[in-house]
């Protein structure tokens, strides 16, 4: 009995040992577990930044992804190692030289390659599943731990590249980008023009996290559960600027640069009904990839951020605050002194000189005689309010950042006569181009202004989003503005306008001349050039267009008359070769028909000799 009872007692104590060796095994395998690889591994997708593209589809600003690729060299088996520089080095395009040398230099993780785009980072993650299949990556007995550890070669998002496909063109209006470092990875941020205008628009909004199950390369395997956030890229940006015209515009303006020696030609052509802008060109360009030391002074905008004395184009606005103000009649007789006329110290000089003129011609002969006389009648509140009115010392709303408002002169000054007349004839203030443009179009908008710009709407996975305007406002009445268009139109027809004339198209506007302002206070005996008018045609097409040419140095050329209108011309014959105006066919041929009567008026048969 007791020897039963015993027997019982060993095998019940065999059996509580047994159970308690089952028990501490199956605990050290769960604590031992928690150093080997993790099962599952997770991934960030990062959003990508906007585009920018033009209105016939093309994208001139755009990002792509870069990736970089980390190896463990100590997973390369020591047998194959030419083997796996030989396929890297296929696969990468890398020299197989650096990649040796990268590989004998650290034992441990490595940086293989930065900059691999994402058809390059396909190819690499394809060769890293074969590396582990053909066992040239193998694991290695990690000497920390005492188990076997593989990371293998691992092709990973290192940032954002920002590619400018058109290279100078549509600059500086486009802008450029600087490199951020965000997360360990390389960010584009707006720095100058539409990059940095639409810099909240344009940057990504939410990165995409995975999660997921892993295979033996470290990649994750896709389930139905592993995103865990959604992708939100930046918005696309749509311009209202066709690039085949924009860089047609371009290839003018460069001609044009070198035969006049200037410094920078720029246009602008806008819609004069909602202010989109159709091109904004620049001879002064640069390539937002590869910004030169020679390029810094073509970074900044002309068209907005250069404030200058403007000259004669600023005369139909004092024109326009007398008529508002009903100081003048358009036909009455002004006297001009024979064009030579004595302002305090200074004699005053025209380049048309008569002893009388109408008041619209002026405007039309451009005459700074007559403007004294008529802006006389008029005060410093009249003056001031008039300008402000026209959007003067104030932005204009284009989309591009650090636009300058200029220089207009106090009330105060306004009362005096000398500031008056400077004022009058386009000196003593200062005013930016986009400035000028957005006034000169309420001559061909009914007296109603628009806000210039460039970007038509925004855009992403195809849907639209339209950017809130602002609310136009009537900045001189109807009738001023007719009386006005009316001026400009027959300044084109008889005046020094002239070489603006297209049959078949409506077309007015003022040229202007001014000395450029010297750092010592006084002017140098350089120039501006400039024109500044409007195109329709019969079917509702409407365009207002400015042109500058910045100190033209080509002898006799710096008159806005030669330097600054014949850009314009061309301007308006491109957009009729590329269908964006369309000149009437019955004012053509009766302009031909005229002409030919004129050609035989003067070849008529002469007189027999005796």
């Amino acid at each position: 009995m007791n020897s039963r009872k015993s027997k019982i007692t060993i095998l019940f104590l065999l059996i509580t040992f047994g159970i308690s060796i089952f028990v501490l095994v199956i605990f050290y395998r769960a604590s031992i577990e928690r150093k080997l690889p993790r099962l599952q591994t997770s991934d960030i997708n990062t959003a990508i930044r906007g585009n920018i593209i033009t209105k016939d589809g093309f994208s001139i600003s755009s990002s792509q992804k870069l990736y970089k690729v980390m190896l463990d060299t100590r997973n390369i088996d020591p047998n194959k190692k030419e083997m796996f520089i030989k396929l890297y080095s296929l696969y990468s395009g890398d020299d197989p030289n650096k990649v040796r040398k990268i590989i004998n230099g650290t034992k441990g993780i490595v940086t293989l390659s930065y900059s691999i785009d994402a058809k390059g980072a396909t190819y690499l993650q394809e060769l890293s599943r074969k590396l582990n299949r053909k066992s040239i990556l193998v694991s290695y007995l990690d000497p920390k731990t005492g188990l076997a550890s593989f990371q293998g070669m691992r092709v990973m998002e290192s940032g954002q590249n920002r590619k400018f496909m058109s290279k100078d063109a549509l600059t500086p209006a486009i802008g450029y980008v600087s490199k951020t470092e965000s997360d360990a990875l390389t960010k584009s941020k707006g720095v100058k023009g539409l990059e940095r205008y639409y810099e909240d628009y344009l940057a990504p909004i939410q990165n995409a996290k995975i999660l997921g199950p892993r295979d033996i390369g470290n990649n994750i395997i896709l389930t139905s559960d592993s995103n865990l956030a959604t992708r939100v890229d930046g918005y696309n940006a749509v311009l209202s600027i066709p690039l085949k015209f924009q860089t047609k515009l371009e290839q003018i303006l460069d001609e044009k640069r070198e035969f006049l020696d200037a410094k920078e030609l720029v246009i602008c052509i806008m819609n004069s009904k909602n202010g989109e802008i159709l091109a904004l060109a620049s001879s002064s360009r640069y390539d937002p990839s590869n910004i030169r030391k020679q390029d810094y002074s073509a970074l900044n905008s002309t068209v907005s951020e250069y404030a200058y004395e403007v000259g004669s184009v600023f005369k139909p606005f004092i024109f326009s605050i007398l008529l508002q103000e009903k100081k003048v009649n358009p036909f009455e007789l002004v006297n001009t002194y024979n064009g030579r006329y004595q302002l305090g110290k200074r004699i005053i000089k025209d380049t048309h000189p008569e002893p009388f003129m109408s008041a619209e011609d002026i405007i039309v002969h451009s005459s700074n005689i007559g403007m004294i006389q008529l802006v006389e009648r008029l005060n410093g509140p009249q003056i001031y309010q008039g300008l402000l009115n026209f959007g003067f010392s104030r932005k204009t709303g284009i989309d591009l950042p650090y636009e300058q408002v200029g220089m207009m002169p106090t009330v105060t000054k306004l009362n005096s006569s000398t500031y008056k007349a400077t004022v009058s004839y386009g000196y003593g203030l200062q005013a930016t181009f986009m400035q000028l443009l957005k006034a000169y179009n309420t001559f061909n908008n009914k007296g109603i202004e628009v806000t210039p710009h460039m970007v038509a709407y925004l855009e992403r996975n195809g849907k639209r989003y339209d950017l809130p305007k602002s609310e136009p406002a009537q900045v001189i009445s109807q009738e001023t503005a007719k009386i006005m268009k009316r001026i400009l139109i027959k300044t084109v027809e008889k005046g020094t306008g002239l070489k603006a004339f297209t049959p078949g198209l409506e077309i007015g506007g003022k040229t202007g001349t001014a000395h450029i302002a010297s750092g010592s206070g006084g002017y140098s005996n350089t120039y501006n050039g400039s024109f500044f008018g409007f195109v329709n045609d019969t079917r509702g097409n409407s365009y207002t267009i400015g042109v500058l040419a910045r100190d033209p140095k080509r002898p006799y050329y710096y008159f806005g008359a030669q330097s600054a209108l014949p850009m314009f011309k061309k301007a308006v014959d491109l957009m009729v070769e590329d269908g964006y105006l369309f000149p009437d066919a019955n004012v053509i041929a009766e302009f031909e028909a005229k002409k030919d009567k004129l050609k035989n008026d003067k070849t008529k048969q002469k007189p027999a000799l005796d």
